[in-house]
C-alpha cells in the first residue's frame, strides 16, 4: 500500500468510526485477521482495565469499549488504521492525557487544540483562543460561532464524533466531543466556517509554524519585577537555565513565573525549580495509584531546598487553558509550599501522572493516566482553580503584574507554615505529570 493509499485508508476508517452504527457484518462476528491486532488491542484494554486511575470519575463502560472497538481493530487493514481504532477506544475515556502518542496524520486530535468552544443555539461558540496559534493568526475571536468544520455542519460532526460507550450523559464528555470536532486531524490543515459580528466567513487554517522559543527565558518588567517564562518541563537543561535567570533577577522586588503554553514534562525538572523558593523541605503534592477496583493509600511528594540562595520575595505564577500536566502541577505545588499566588484561567485539567505503554506487536506508543495528583490538602489537581481568575480574553500578564505590585505593597513573601502531612519516600519521581 502506498503512503497516499495508507492515508486514504486512515481517513476512510476515521469516517467509519464516526458513524454511531457499526456494519452488521462487524456486529455479528469478528472477521478473520492477523492475530497480532487482537493481541495488541487486548494488551491495551487489559492494561487500562487494571491500571487506569479515573474510572471512578468517568461514566465510561470499559467492557462496552471492548465489545465495540475490538471487532473494528481486527478489521483494520493496516497498523495506521489500527491506531485510529485505538484513538477511538481511548477517546471513550474523554481524557486528553490518555492517547496514542504515535498515531498517524489524520487521526483526530485530543482536545483542546488551539481554541475552546461551548454549545450555543446556533453552533459552537468560541470561548478561548490560544495565543500565536493558527486560529489566533486567522482572526478567530471569542464570541465567534463555528458552524462547520472541513465543510461538515457542526451538528453532523458532533453526531459523527459522539462517544458510544457511556453509561449516561456527562457534560465533561460532551465538552470533549465538541472540542474534538473543532480540533481537526493530527498533522492536517482544516477549514472552519464562522458566524461573527462582521458576517459569515470561511477560514482556512494551515498547519501553524511557530518561531522556536527557548524552554526558559527571563527579563525585567516595569518596576524591576522579574519575569521567567518556562515553556516546558521536559528537559533537565531547564533547571540550569532557570537558575541563571533567577541569579540575574535575584534583587527583583517580586517574580512572575509564566507557565502559559507549557505542555508539561517531568516532575524531576519542576521540583528542583520549586526548591529555589524554600529554606526547608516541604510537601507539595499527594498521589495515589490503582489498587484493585479503587485507589490505594496516598503518599506525599516533597520539595527540598536547593541552590546558593533562596528567593523569598513575592511570587506570582501565570497559567491559562493550555497550561497542561506538570504546568498545572507546578503552580499547584508552588501554592502548596506557600510560595506563590496563581493568576490566570482554569488550566487543561490533566489530573494524573501518566505511564507509557508500548504495544508489543505494532510498536505503537500509548500513554494513560495512572497516578491521580492532589494538592497538599488532598484536593484533586483536575479541579485546580487560580487564586485570581482572569476572564477569557483578558490580559493575564497585566493581572499578574497588578497582583505582584499588591503583594510588594503588602510586604508579603507568602512564607507558609510547613505541612504536617506524612512524607514517605517515593520511587515515582520520573513519571510525566
Amino acid at each position: 500500500m502506498t503512503m497516499i493509499d495508507r492515508r486514504a485508508a486512515v481517513r476512510g476508517l476515521a469516517a467509519g468510526l464516526a458513524l454511531p452504527a457499526l456494519p452488521l457484518a462487524v456486529q455479528a462476528k469478528e472477521p478473520p485477521r492477523d492475530i497480532s491486532m487482537a493481541q495488541d488491542f487486548d494488551e491495551m484494554w487489559e492494561t487500562l482495565a487494571a491500571r487506569y486511575c479515573f474510572f471512578g470519575e468517568k461514566v465510561t463502560d470499559w467492557a462496552a469499549v471492548r465489545r465495540v472497538y475490538r471487532p473494528l481493530a481486527l478489521a483494520a487493514p493496516d497498523w495506521d488504521a489500527f491506531a485510529l481504532v485505538l484513538r477511538g477506544a481511548l477517546g471513550e475515556l474523554y481524557d486528553a492525557h490518555t492517547n496514542v502518542r504515535t498515531a498517524p496524520d489524520g487521526t483526530p486530535r485530543m482536545p483542546p487544540f488551539d481554541l475552546i468552544v461551548a454549545r450555543a443555539a446556533d453552533g459552537l461558540r468560541v470561548t478561548a483562543v490560544q495565543d500565536e496559534s493558527a486560529t489566533a493568526k486567522a482572526g478567530i475571536a471569542i464570541g465567534d460561532v463555528v458552524t462547520a468544520v472541513n465543510g461538515q455542519p457542526v451538528e453532523a460532526a458532533i453526531r459523527a464524533a459522539a462517544l458510544r460507550c457511556q453509561r449516561r450523559a456527562d457534560p465533561e464528555a460532551d465538552a470533549f466531543v465538541i472540542n474534538s470536532v473543532v480540533a481537526g486531524g493530527r498533522g492536517m490543515p482544516r477549514t472552519i466556517q464562522l458566524r461573527a459580528a462582521a458576517g459569515a466567513r470561511d477560514v482556512a487554517l494551515p498547519l501553524n509554524q511557530r518561531d522556536p522559543v527557548p524552554d526558559v527565558s527571563h527579563r525585567r518588567l516595569d518596576g524591576g519585577i522579574g519575569l521567567i517564562a518556562i515553556r516546558s518541563f521536559s528537559d533537565d537543561a531547564a533547571i540550569a537555565a532557570f537558575d541563571a535567570g533567577l541569579a540575574e533577577l535575584r534583587d527583583a522586588p517580586a517574580l512572575i513565573i509564566d507557565v502559559r503554553n507549557n505542555g508539561g514534562g517531568d516532575t524531576a525538572v519542576a521540583r528542583p525549580i520549586m526548591g529555589r523558593f524554600i529554606s526547608e523541605t516541604r510537601p507539595y503534592a499527594r498521589m495515589r495509584r490503582r489498587a484493585g477496583a479503587g485507589l490505594g493509600p496516598a503518599w506525599t511528594e516533597v520539595v527540598a531546598p536547593r541552590g546558593p540562595f533562596t528567593y523569598d520575595r513575592p511570587v506570582v505564577v501565570l497559567c491559562h487553558h493550555w497550561s497542561a500536566s506538570m504546568a498545572e502541577g507546578f503552580p499547584m505545588g508552588m501554592r502548596g509550599i506557600g510560595r506563590a499566588r496563581i493568576v490566570g484561567t482554569r488550566m487543561m485539567r490533566l489530573g494524573a501522572a501518566v505511564f507509557p505503554l508500548r504495544l508489543d506487536r505494532s510498536g505503537l506508543e500509548l500513554q494513560y493516566s495512572a497516578e491521580p495528583v492532589y494538592d497538599v490538602q488532598d484536593r484533586p489537581r483536575w479541579l485546580l482553580e487560580p487564586d485570581m481568575t482572569v476572564p477569557d480574553g483578558g490580559d493575564i500578564l497585566a493581572a499578574g503584574m497588578a497582583e505582584a505590585r499588591r503583594m510588594i505593597a503588602a510586604g508579603r513573601t507568602l512564607s507558609a507554615a510547613a505541612s504536617t502531612l506524612p512524607s514517605p519516600p517515593s520511587s515515582h519521581s520520573r513519571s510525566a505529570r
